[in-house]
């Protein structure tokens, strides 16, 4: 049976037309919704990070936790084991993600006249004309961003990305639920075999990508019939070692009939191959105004592979905090605006994960209580050992990795 997906331009009547095509055809609408949930469930990524990667917003931390990576391999993994159920209309920018070689995917596009979709944003949003105008192109620029990614496609209405596409401002749901109800009845989008194997490739492919993510690693994957494809795009310095790890976590995984590796055009530029160490602080946050001082301390945490994101002010900690999420906090105490003191409380307050390890050079006992007391995970001197400060940060971890594992 045939999968239908839909993309939909923002106030183009989409929830409507979902429930006339399930009322006409019987098949079960699934959103991105359902697909991030049971990605989430299926990675214990939060379900508010794997909706990231609909966005053009990469963390910060990305470089080394390959979260957008891997929240896209459980996306594709989760896309993949519902492609093996009957009667699927999969709606919203998670169904972007079914290859295109997957031949009996009906692909239905809904956009309308920019004034029809004005008006009726006017009317949800209860908003004046700019600004719900404002509205509709943040919302466009995130689908083409993403069609972009996904398609190379600049924009994101194109009818060459469909094989149905329908100004909502012009056809009515029920025109447009028969529409599909005929679309989906030809020929050319039944299940044969070579689609079958398309689903099975697609499949494959999500599988050896967490399996890859798991151990670590982050590379294009492609497969062709069972044949695993490889590419590494950033530069290594054993290549050998690393392809010979890359095909033994692959080949391991059910319907891999071989593995393949080769460089690809990235590999030639100064960006360095990472492989995620999982036992090891990888989203650690330095706060400080003093930024001579702490583009310092970065630099020599990393001589002792401690990375981290730099931030100089307490607001952009504080969203940093919100956005990005990072499990270890290196905050100075005396900064202009919100000081650390504030920042400590809010973090605890919102984000209580979040170990924080105040370094300052002006603190006083008083002020060494009041951290803890908010929940400080220590309190040190800016003269404090490098090798003393790394090993509080890996006590800091470890307590995170702690609790993590806990019930």
């Amino acid at each position: 049976m045939p999968v239908i997906t839909l993309f939909s331009g923002s106030y183009c009547n989409e929830k409507e037309v979902v429930k006339e095509i399930g009322a006409r055809t019987g098949y079960q609408p699934v959103s991105d919704q359902e697909i991030v949930a049971e990605a989430s469930q299926l990675s214990r990524i939060p379900e508010n990070r794997i909706e990231r990667v609909f966005t053009d917003k990469t963390s910060v931390f990305n470089r080394l936790t390959h979260e957008r990576e891997r929240s896209l391999a459980y996306l594709r993994a989760t896309l993949a084991k519902r492609l093996s159920e009957e009667g699927l209309l999969i709606s919203g920018f998670a169904s972007q993600l079914i290859p295109r070689n997957i031949s009996h995917v009906l692909r239905v596009c809904l956009i309308a006249d920019m004034n029809a979709r004005v008006a009726t944003a006017v009317d949800v949003l209860k908003v004046g004309q700019a600004e719900a105008l404002k509205t509709i192109h943040r919302d466009d620029e995130k689908a083409a961003a993403w069609m972009h990614a996904l398609h190379g496609a600049k924009d994101p209405w194109s009818a060459e990305l469909y094989d149905i596409c329908l100004p909502t401002d012009k056809t009515s749901s029920r025109q447009i639920a028969d529409l599909v109800e005929r679309g989906i009845s030809a020929s050319a989008i039944k299940l044969a075999s070579g689609a079958r194997q398309a689903v099975d490739d697609f499949k494959i492919a999500a599988n050896v990508e967490i399996a890859l993510a798991k151990k670590g690693h982050s590379v294009d994957v492609e497969v062709k019939d069972g044949v695993v494809t490889l590419t590494i795009n950033k530069h290594v310095l054993m290549l050998g070692r690393l392809e010979e790890e890359l095909k033994e976590i692959a080949i391991r995984e059910s319907g891999v009939k071989a593995v393949e590796t080769k460089v690809g055009p990235g590999y030639y530029q100064t960006d360095v191959y990472r492989r995620q160490d999982f036992a090891a602080p990888s989203k650690i946050l330095l706060v400080d105004d003093e930024k001579k001082y702490v583009q310092t301390l970065s630099k020599r945490l990393m001589m002792r592979e401690l990375d981290s994101a730099v931030v100089y002010d307490g607001e952009s900690a504080l969203e940093l905090a919100q956005d990005d999420e990072p499990d270890v906090m290196i905050l100075d105490l005396r900064m202009p605006g919100i000081d650390g003191i504030e920042v400590l409380r809010r973090v605890k307050q919102t984000r209580p994960q979040i170990e924080v390890i105040v370094l300052t050079s002006q603190g006083s006992e008083e002020d060494r209580k009041t951290c803890m007391e908010l929940g400080a995970f220590a309190f040190l001197s800016k003269s404090v050992d490098i090798d003393e400060l790394s090993q509080t940060i890996k006590a800091a971890h470890e307590k995170i990795q702690q609790e993590r594992q806990q019930p």
